[in-house]
């Protein structure tokens, strides 16, 4: 006697469960314009490396002599494949089947998901589409018994390990599709999120739940699709379709390691004449207006000094001010922050202060060293600043800089004023100055506001008179003084800005291996 019967019955149900809901249910999945699960993770996934944990996972109904009659696959598609050569861990919500809302199988393996990050300490992918909870049965509405209400009284807390991989490994989650209740917050409980433009809309609650509760009126689109979340902060950045979230994924996990007991990885130099260490740029002599009331385009400032198209922006349109983002420089992965003077003249606001604390979390948490280009006039002010709590966000994000301990380097560009210039020089950190650079407590034009108030309220034209001393103060700025007097390391020729930061990447390298446990002996 073998275990023929036994085995066949194994292969019986993992071809079901690949079938997932059905040749129906998939093809309108296809029809909404979004793949399935398991589309994604092949699209995803290097080529034949997904090994899937618990292929069987469901519900079977057998006759009495065990013969089965029929099988539903579990919700959630789990397992580990390598993204580039590299192990991670992917899951997510299999919408063609109750709308991705869980069934109890489905639960356990989508709450698993962080635990085998957590075992393996690799990257954690999610895809998510779905509602989270349901008021229904096991099988749906037409039978089954409804859950239990709550987790048994000695369970774990169900966000301990979705806070735990995030102080571990990276975590990337996906909207690719309708995505409310907890898989939305297991969205938000990521180091990077993106999101399709047409096809996805992330919600607390969806427009029933909304209309019942507060009488407001909404589509999904409308309380929760990409251009709502695009100026929300919720993601990251909006991807095209779901190719293109797939390309941002790949892109944001190669600047990091597996997990934070190693080093970001070093990736190979292509072109040698391109990325030398030594590249200089004449345009970066002129970058910069001598004209003070003049704007420039930070972004073409930092694609000249790293490696050539290698700036990976994150949260591109919250707190548009400040510019974060992940780049290479001679093939070290390193963090940028830099302000955007195009909007508010880079000013600090509330918005731009929350991203600013997240992402220096974030890189000191994966051994990142940071490199600041500084632009930044100070606090926003105002009445609608004061409303958003520009202090208390902007103090956190200075906090932040402060608690850090990976290295930084900060560039002083044009402005350092203020409070909030603080959260642009990391302890101990390397200052360069550029021949632009002006310091101090308040910029020329708001000194002269408040040193000249009177003078200004008793003259004639005193639009006139205010031009005037604004020029004065300005031409009386020495870029000197603060090199002179040792307050900044050096004052640099702007186009030598890409050949000494690499320099003092390779001096740093000691201080991040430094960062990392310590191997036992013997």
């Amino acid at each position: 006697m073998s275990w023929r019967r036994e085995v066949e019955g194994i292969e019986r149900r993992k071809a079901l469960a690949k079938a997932l809901g059905g040749p129906e249910a998939i093809a309108r999945q296809h029809e909404r314009g979004r793949l399935t699960v398991r589309e994604r993770i092949e699209t995803l996934a290097d080529t034949g490396s997904f090994s899937e944990q618990g292929p069987i996972a469901g519900h079977a109904e057998t006759a009495e002599d065990g013969e089965l009659l029929s099988f539903t696959p579990a919700n959630y598609v789990l397992g580990i494949a390598r993204v580039d050569g590299r192990a991670c861990v992917i899951g997510g919500e299999d919408f063609t089947q109750r709308g991705g809302s869980p069934t109890p199988a489905g639960l356990r393996k989508s709450i698993y998901a962080e635990e085998l990050a957590l075992r393996y300490r690799l990257p954690l992918v999610r895809f998510l589409e779905g509602a989270g909870g349901s008021v229904t049965g096991a099988r749906g509405k037409s039978g089954g018994a409804p859950r239990p209400m709550g987790e048994p009284a000695n369970a774990a807390p169900r966000f301990a390990s979705i806070a735990e991989i995030l102080t571990t490994a990276p975590v990337v989650s996906a909207a690719l599709g309708a995505v409310a209740g907890f898989p939305a917050a297991r969205l938000a409980a990521s180091h990077y999120s993106v999101m399709t433009r047409t096809t996805s809309q992330v919600l607390i609650g969806g427009p029933a739940l909304v209309e019942r509760a507060l009488g407001e009126r909404k589509t999904k689109e409308e309380l929760g699709g990409a251009q709502v979340h695009l100026r929300s902060g919720v993601v990251d950045d909006v991807a095209e379709d779901e190719a293109g979230a797939m390309q941002m994924i790949r892109r944001f996990l190669s600047y990091l390691p597996s997990n934070v007991s190693a080093l970001p990885p070093r990736a190979p130099v292509d072109d040698p004449a391109a990325d030398s260490p030594e590249r200089c740029d004449e345009s970066l002599l002129e970058i910069v207006p001598r004209d003070r009331r003049k704007v420039y385009k930070m972004r073409s400032l930092i694609d000249t000094v790293v490696d050539r198209e290698s700036f990976f922006e994150l949260t591109p349109h919250y707190g548009r001010s400040q510019i974060t983002g992940l780049a290479r420089m001679h093939g070290f992965a390193v963090g940028i922050f830099a302000n955007d003077c195009r909007f508010y003249g880079g000013a600090m606001t509330a918005h731009g202060a929350q991203k600013v604390r997240r992402f220096i979390d974030f890189c000191d948490t994966f051994h990142l060293p940071i490199v600041s280009f500084v632009d930044e006039p100070g606090f926003m002010i105002g009445s609608a600043a004061e409303a958003e709590g520009t202090i208390r966000y902007g103090v956190d994000a200075i906090i932040a800089t402060v608690r850090s301990s990976v290295p930084w380097a900060s560039v002083i560009v044009r402005k350092a004023y203020g409070v909030a210039a603080a959260a642009h020089f990391g302890p101990s950190g390397t200052v360069f100055s550029w021949p632009s650079a002006e310091t101090g407590a308040l910029p020329v034009e708001g000194g002269v506001a408040v040193a000249f108030r009177r003078e200004l309220e008793a003259a004639d034209d005193p639009e006139a008179l205010r031009a005037e001393l604004e020029e004065r103060l300005a031409r009386g700025r020495n870029p000197f003084l603060p090199a002179e007097s040792f307050s900044v390391h050096d004052l640099i020729d702007p186009r030598r800005t890409r050949p000494l930061l690499c320099e003092w990447l390779s001096w740093v390298q000691p201080l991040l291996e430094a960062r990392l446990p310590q191997r036992s002996q013997g």
